[in-house]
């Protein structure tokens, strides 16, 4: 199945209708002036940005066993789609990697903002999901944090999705890094059917490829039943990235030439949210990720349209999210 759509602000909505070179060409983009912490630390830093590039993208979500005897699996779902994954930051000891969906519909070429990795060098704290519509910032010890690598990975409006640590790894060919198990809140595959669970429990790994890179997801969905926490399923999710250019990597690039300046002010209005409340509490919604999703995409659209200037959507953003996030 390949992706057919109609246009929609949301790449939640998007993504219901699907349902290295690299690694020069984001150093090229990037400063030429950044802290090093030796050859470990090289080595990772290839690797992150060994993910940007242009990739026809394999998206394989399966259920593999239920543990309520009235709990029945899901059909696998196997979707295809185009993504072209671009360097957002890069100061160093922090890396933001930017996807964006490359799709056809109705005789056009549509690019959507998708979600957004950003990876952290050492850190201190990172931004976790709690709750429901709620994520915290916690602490991250010396001893958890020394020589790993935080990963957050954010909705396609910038709000939060989850976050975790871990380690990269260089050997028998093959360089990985894996989470520490993980809360994260429902995928739109999942939310949109208001299942029995509210949430995953899940660790993520992203590993290099001789033709792209891999991001598995191996995920504890989990519930309430008389009051306590039950585990209804386990799920495997692969999503693979393979190089391809035969999609319009163009217009991925013209869009974020026209919006990136409008979502790095997005980016820094959820970091101000973040820093002022140590965390932040916004309404999941099952069709687009967040509540805020819709309108602060609609806002980047307008911008690549030239109906509005960015000044004015980023205003228009900054009091939108402040009147609808605590």
């Amino acid at each position: 199945m390949t992706i057919e759509l109609t246009r929609r602000a949301s790449a939640g909505v998007l993504l219901a209708a699907l349902a290295s070179p690299a690694v020069a060409r984001a150093a090229a983009t990037s400063p030429s002036l950044k802290p090093s912490h030796g050859a470990d630390f090289e080595r990772d830093r290839a690797a992150i940005l060994g993910m940007v590039g242009d990739y026809h993208v394999r998206f394989d979500m399966r259920e593999t066993v239920s543990f309520l005897p009235d709990y029945t699996l899901l059909e696998p779902k196997v979707l295809n789609g185009h993504e072209s994954v671009r360097v957002a930051v890069d100061t160093g000891d922090v890396i933001y990697l930017q996807h964006l969906l490359v799709a056809e519909a109705d005789g056009k070429t549509m690019v959507v903002k998708h979600w957004r990795q950003d990876w952290t060098y050492q850190p201190r704290q990172v931004l976790t999901y709690a709750s429901l519509n709620t994520w915290k910032v916690v602490p991250v010890t010396a001893p958890a944090r020394a020589g790993a690598w935080s990963q957050t990975v954010w909705q396609t409006d910038d709000s939060p999705r989850y976050g975790g640590v871990g380690r990269w790894q260089h050997d028998a060919g093959v360089s990985r890094w894996m989470s520490d198990a993980t809360l994260r809140p429902l995928a739109r595959r999942d939310a949109v059917r208001h299942p029995p669970y509210d949430h995953y429990d899940g660790t993520n790994r992203h590993a290099l490829t001789p033709s792209g890179w891999v991001h598995e997801q191996d995920n504890a969905k989990i519930g309430t039943r008389d009051g306590k926490p039950v585990t209804f399923a386990h799920e495997a999710v692969l999503n693979s990235y393979a190089r391809d250019t035969t999609f319009s990597v163009a217009a991925a690039d013209a869009y974020w030439e026209a919006t990136k300046t409008y979502w790095a002010r997005v980016r820094g209005l959820w970091d101000e949210v973040i820093a002022r409340g140590h965390g932040v509490t916004v309404t999941e919604e099952a069709q687009n990720g967040s509540v805020t999703g819709p309108h602060l995409m609609e806002l980047a659209d307008r911008i690549a349209a030239k109906q509005i200037a960015i000044e004015a959507a980023v205003a228009d953003a900054r009091m939108f999210v402040l009147k609808t996030v605590a």
